[in-house]
């Protein structure tokens, strides 16, 4: 079973960095199974869009791993695509879904990466 110490999920599962600011305006993450979802918060606050279409980026938990690593590193991946945008914000692919942030956005989600705030850990047996 996957877990993650930083997490402080609530009744859907989804969590932010403790770096952000109230949880308005934040990359969300969710460890399902052995799937990662990410998703913008914000688009939840748009009265106009459709919640069955909301953007979610799902990856599988061993690329995630790897692109949490690169972004350390301070390295591109190829799994997960970044693109920093005119405004300082960073756009986010994987597949066809692309997913925008703010600079600060994205700048609380790299002190939760750097913080290891998103990393899955293994259960100890039997948990």
């Amino acid at each position: 079973m996957a877990t993650t110490a930083g997490a402080r999920s609530g009744d859907t599962g989804w969590f932010t960095s403790s770096r952000s600011n109230n949880g308005n305006q934040c990359v969300e993450v969710r460890f399902d199974g052995e799937a990662v979802l990410i998703r913008d918060s914000k688009y939840r606050r748009d009265p106009a869009a459709d919640p069955a279409a909301e953007p979610v980026i799902t990856v599988p938990a061993a690329l995630w791993s790897d692109f949490l690593g690169a972004l350390r590193a301070g390295r591109p991946h190829p799994g997960l695509g970044t693109e920093p945008t005119a405004d300082g914000g960073m756009l986010l692919r994987h597949g066809t879904i692309t997913l925008r942030y703010t600079a600060a956005e994205w700048q609380a989600f790299l002190a939760g990466v750097h913080d290891r705030e998103f990393d899955r850990a293994l259960a100890a047996p039997g948990r």
